[in-house]
């Protein structure tokens, strides 16, 4: 029987962003490992992780309006053979400035896979089946982030970490050529022969303002979750090991069922109504966690996990089906929102760990997740006036 087009997409765009995120995590659970071979502390060895979020910040605007104005498939295979071919560098780097170095000029070709690739699907995908394409996207970033730091330190023994690399990179060069051939060709940019969309645009457009807003609201508490669980765990009642606190983090595979799973609840009762029900499932998670119990804990964090990717990918499918021109801006802009709301989260959660503890975590967290949840009902409104 012949697969169906839509499915081989949705394979194609899996392994190419899930081989991305792989590449971008691999180095975080071998950063003493680099530390010691390097003869650097903490902080240098964390280069190896932070370089390569700088670049991805510093490029993730360009490559939006790139997106918006050249074909994609280009793109996506420049960025993949960049990638790799640094990822390979970094394998044999010498010397940390070296590793660092390849690393950087990875994040810097990052948002040509990621960036673009959301706004080539929302050019390209009928809107019935963007939201389910959009959702395995977001599960892809959730395997790719998971796998990475398994490749790092536990498929590979730590100090073999350069065979991690290799392997890492080899996986990406097979995805992106895979996606090259395999991926629809595009027509031309839909700006072309218009008046070109400028960031300004699409970042004043109150209608998808509020969703850059959702995507940093959600990544904000998530962060905060998941960052500040092991001191809580950690300390009484609980004391759990860092091997215990460590297999919970595997409750981001939710996120693999979640990502589809919310597409086609979006399709189904529509993108604002999914908003508000990832909204209150996330609160719940989050609201189980204050309840001194392994299984609540446990069940906490699947509910945290699906809420959050439920969020996110009705906040993709809601934001590219308002587009008709400057999907790679709009994109772009998203996801520098996604980041920021992130580093935000977890230094106020900081702050309130602090001074309250868990308690001030969960507390701040469940004010923030007003702003999904608001927006939710928003959406579920303009929709019946529509």
């Amino acid at each position: 029987m012949a697969q169906d087009p839509s499915t081989r997409l949705q394979g194609l765009v899996f392994a190419l962003v899930s081989a991305v995120f792989t590449t971008i995590y691999i180095p975080q659970p071998v950063l003493p490992v680099l530390g010691r071979e390097f003869g650097v502390g903490v902080s240098g060895a964390s280069l190896a992780v932070s370089g390569v979020v700088l670049g991805i910040a510093l490029a993730n605007l360009p490559f939006g309006a790139l997106a918006d104005r050249l074909p994609i498939r280009p793109i996506l295979l420049t960025g993949g053979l960049v990638v790799t071919a640094c990822g390979v560098g970094a394998a044999l780097a010498p010397t940390l400035p070296l590793l660092v170095a390849a690393r950087f000029v990875q994040g810097l070709f990052v948002p040509a896979l990621t960036t673009c690739l959301a706004a080539y699907l929302a050019r390209t995908m009928p809107a019935a089946r963007l939201n389910v394409v959009m959702g395995s996207y977001v599960s892809a970033t959730v395997v790719g982030g998971l796998g990475g730091r398994l490749l790092g330190g536990f498929v590979f023994p730590p100090q073999h970490w350069r065979w991690a690399f290799l392997v890492a990179s080899a996986l990406l060069l097979a995805a992106t050529l895979a996606a090259h051939a395999g991926l629809p060709a595009e027509g031309a940019p839909p700006g072309a022969g218009r008046a070109e969309v400028r960031f300004r645009d699409v970042l004043l457009r109150h209608d998808l303002f509020r969703l850059y807003c959702v995507s940093a609201g959600a990544f904000f508490v998530f962060s905060s979750v998941f960052n500040f669980l092991p001191f809580y765990l950690h300390a009484a009642p609980f004391g759990w090991s860092t091997r215990a606190v460590t297999l919970l983090y595997l409750s981001y595979l939710v996120g693999v069922v979640a990502g589809p799973l919310a597409g086609k609840l979006s399709n189904r009762v529509g993108n604002g109504a999914a908003m508000v029900a990832g909204s209150l499932v996330f609160a719940l998670g989050i609201a189980l966690t204050l309840v001194p119990e392994a299984w609540a804990i446990a069940l906490a964090l699947a509910l945290v996990c699906a809420g959050f990717f439920t969020i996110h990918a009705s906040a993709t499918g809601a934001l590219n089906r308002k587009l008709t021109a400057g999907r790679g801006r709009a994109n772009a802009v998203y996801v520098l929102f996604y980041y920021l709301g992130g580093a935000a989260g977890i230094t106020s959660a900081g702050y309130a760990y602090h001074r309250s503890g868990w308690q001030g975590v969960a507390a701040l967290g469940g004010a923030v997740l007003l702003v999904p949840l608001t927006t939710g009902a928003v959406e579920m409104r303009a929709a019946r006036a529509a």
